[in-house]
């Protein structure tokens, strides 16, 4: 499988089969490339029905070279804990951040999200963030205004240095259901308050009861799903005390 930076022709070609309509996992496999390569070249250069060849190969040259400018003589990626290798959490963090952009997110929130996600700590400063992701503070500031308001991150004052933490935790994943099931809500609301204006029984208040009862079945499952996982998720995994007296001598076991 080739490896190393994509090819001005080969951007010709995810360009081609973007206008066939071919998924991102058969352009991969034509070229031979990770589906995540092509998932994040298309996102971060217009998405599927923006992406344009030259376009994406100049802006990628540009950002190369930005990158080299800015970059010190001799500078490396930052040392990780636990051993870890500090480029494999790089490209790591890098392919989290596609997901969350494929998902919906901007691409700016998108990189503060997959940022936090990969701290053990799982909390930041709007100067850290910056720091980190090379951008303005004011850049941070609107990506946490946006994040807050889906209930994605939370914001706590930290006592000691006297500025706000931005923190991603279990719970807000929980938030954010309830969140996406209060709007389904409102939509069952909406809809069926169409039922009532175009009058019951027409076709086009037929289609809305429809919406209505398929939203309001799925918010119910929806909630109640988030319920049960919220439960599993603070509960601690019990030891396999079958595969640990496996694992002991027979000595000991007898």
């Amino acid at each position: 499988m080739p490896g190393g930076r994509l090819t001005q022709q080969e951007r010709q070609q995810i360009a081609v089969g973007l206008a066939d309509g071919l998924a991102y996992a058969e352009i991969a496999r034509r070229l031979e490339r990770p589906t995540s390569t092509i998932t994040r070249e298309v996102m971060r250069n217009g998405g599927p029905t923006g992406y344009r060849a030259d376009l994406a190969h100049r802006a990628t040259q540009q950002r190369t070279h930005q990158r080299r400018q800015t970059a010190s003589p001799g500078a490396r990626a930052e040392p990780q804990p636990y051993g870890r290798d500090a480029q494999a959490v790089s490209d790591y963090q890098e392919a989290l951040t596609t997901v969350f952009m494929t998902s919906g997110l901007p691409k700016m929130m998108a990189r503060v999200l997959g940022c936090l996600y990969t701290t053990d700590s799982g909390s930041l400063t709007a100067s850290e963030l910056a720091q980190r992701l090379q951008v303005s503070p004011a850049t941070i500031s609107k990506a946490i205004t946006f994040l807050e308001s889906i209930e994605l991150v939370r914001r706590e004052r930290d006592p000691h240095r006297r500025r706000d933490r931005y923190v991603v935790d279990d719970d807000l994943w929980y938030q954010s259901m309830l969140r996406s099931a209060r709007d389904n809500a409102q939509l069952v609301d909406a809809a069926r308050q169409g039922v009532n204006v175009l009058g019951a029984g027409t076709p086009a208040a037929t289609r809305l009861e429809n919406i209505a009862r398929f939203l309001d079945y799925v918010t119910e499952s929806l909630t109640r799903a988030a319920e049960q996982a919220r439960e599993i998720l603070y509960s601690k995994p019990q030891p396999d005390t079958d595969n640990t007296a496996a694992a002991k001598p027979s000595s000991d076991r007898e």
